[in-house]
């Protein structure tokens, strides 16, 4: 494959460009699409695909108590917090799901105390449930808290981690 036959999404050249790609036939700039977020504010370096959506109101991210059961989580799974990125949903609400993923480019989102339906999916899907959509895996699951003191959720969680990252 050369090099002058790479293709790129419009989406992508207007992020790698937006400061100086212009219209040559009307001088005119290129705005990004107006839902693409340029402030994206995350946890984590995403070394490794895997989107972590959390809905905390209170916090900037995620709260404490809840990102320390979710680092055991991770390490269970040979992750660290530089291989995720944690976004805190409720800042996002207005954020449409493509370009959420467009941004992140995940292989795997852990939805916590965040439906499909309300992050933007086309689709409904239980709890628990992994479930491939648009070249990723989803899980779904109750919030943080809710898992950690209850032995049943947290082995109904096991099992899909188990599962997505062949452990």
């Amino acid at each position: 494959m050369s090099l002058n036959s790479i293709k790129f999404d419009t989406t992508d050249i207007v992020l790698l460009f937006k400061n100086s790609l212009v219209e040559v036939s009307s001088e005119k700039q290129i705005l990004p699409h107006p839902t693409i977020n340029s402030d994206w504010k995350y946890l984590g370096e995403n070394k490794k695909k895997t989107l972590v959506v959390v809905n905390y109101e209170d916090a900037a991210h995620i709260p404490d108590k809840q990102l320390s059961f979710l680092t055991k989580l991770l390490t269970a799974c040979n992750l660290n917090l530089a291989d995720v990125a944690i976004l805190n949903f409720h800042n996002y609400r207005s954020t449409d799901f493509d370009s959420i993923l467009n941004h992140f480019k995940p292989k795997v989102v852990l939805l916590f105390g965040t439906g499909p339906a309300e992050f933007g999916m086309p689709m409904i899907f239980p709890q628990f449930q992994v479930q491939g959509y648009k070249d990723a895996v989803f899980v779904s699951a109750p919030l943080l808290e809710i898992i950690e003191p209850d032995k049943t959720l947290k082995g109904k969680l096991w099992v899909c981690l188990k599962k997505i990252f062949n452990l």
